[in-house]
């Protein structure tokens, strides 16, 4: 009997089947009712009393030992079966992940505040959703101006005296600088605006802008030019041209239209600058002194120039592109063309 339990101890520590089938058969020739254990449990019956104690304790340690064997190899195999094959070649080199750039509006956006920095300007941040004192009335918009109908502006709250809405210009970052600093200022806010405009290749109901503020002693008409001409030939080159158009703005006095000339024809004329030559860049002016008193600045004391530009028309020029919805469509193929803007 001896023999028999070392000969099986020995069997089950080299036992390693190929599949779950040889498991199976051997459990039951092993721990079946007719099995090898099953044999010497009735064997162990009829020995000697004094050995019982012996054989008893190598039949349990066995038995444990058959149990522990079958579901190990079990386990096995199971997972064997389960893991997915695979037919990649693990030697081949991965594939190489293309660098992301920034976005052409991101890009034009900061060589516009780069441009600036240079001239002493600092940079001004402030809040998309806005209310009617910042937006408008801070910046001397009479209560019936057109501005403030819901065809041009998005109300959030229109049942108040002083409305929430979805800024249309980030002059309400000038206001707010302005009520917290004193002259001399001189900064440029840049940040996405919304109007309810129609979509076109020349305009959007969500695009972004950089305005400009300059308040000083003695600040002039002619400081406002050459600060635009300056910027001008800084984006474009040193051969762009500018004119300035009198214009109207309720928070200028006075106020012009900037125009260049446009790049995209070279001045013979197209659909983008409607066959003139020129293209509108931005509206720029003196800065009203109703707007100064409004936010506690003397406008016996101090003046000021104001300017604001759209960053996709810039970008049009720039990038030479003739419809500026392609900005906001994010078609990897255009967005892609553009170089220098590396993340």
């Amino acid at each position: 009997m001896r023999d028999r339990i070392n000969s099986l101890m020995q069997e089950l520590d080299t036992f390693h089947p190929a599949t779950p089938a040889e498991v199976e058969e051997f459990r039951i020739r092993i721990l079946g009712k007719k099995g090898i254990l099953t044999a010497l449990f009735e064997e162990f019956k009829s020995i000697d009393p004094a050995e019982k104690r012996e054989f008893g304790k190598q039949l349990n340690l066995i038995k444990n030992k058959a149990l522990e064997t079958i579901n190990a190899q079990k386990e096995r195999l199971a997972f064997r079966g389960s893991k997915k094959q695979t037919t990649e070649d693990l030697t081949k080199p991965a594939d190489i992940l293309n660098t992301g750039s920034r976005h052409p509006i991101s890009i034009v956006r900061r060589e516009i505040l780069d441009i600036f920095r240079k001239m002493g300007f600092t940079v001004q941040e402030g809040p998309e959703i806005e209310d009617d004192w910042h937006v408008f009335s801070a910046l001397n918009f009479p209560a019936d101006h057109p501005a403030r109908d819901m065809q041009d502006t998005f109300f959030i709250n229109n049942g108040s005296d002083n409305p929430v809405l979805l800024r249309t210009h980030t002059s309400s970052v000038q206001v707010r600088t302005m009520e917290k600093q004193k002259p001399p200022i001189r900064v440029v806010c840049p940040g996405r605006v919304f109007r309810n405009e129609a979509i076109s290749a020349r305009a959007h109901c969500i695009f972004h802008q950089v305005e400009g503020l300059y308040i000083d002693g003695n600040v002039s008409f002619a400081d406002l030019k050459q600060a635009i001409l300056l910027f001008v030939r800084e984006m474009f080159g040193s051969s762009a041209k500018i004119r300035l158009r009198p214009s109207y703005f309720p928070f200028t006095e006075p106020s012009a239209e900037v125009d260049v000339n446009c790049n995209i024809c070279g001045g013979t004329g197209c659909n983008i600058c409607k066959n003139t030559g020129w293209l509108e860049i931005m509206g720029a002016g003196m800065v009203d002194p109703n707007v100064l008193e409004a936010s506690g600045i003397d406008s016996k004391k101090y003046t000021g120039y104001a300017f604001g530009m759209g960053v996709e028309r810039i970008a049009m020029l720039k990038w030479q592109v003739k419809d500026l919805r392609l900005y906001f469509e994010n078609d990897v193929r255009f967005l892609e063309q553009f170089e220098g803007g590396l993340l």
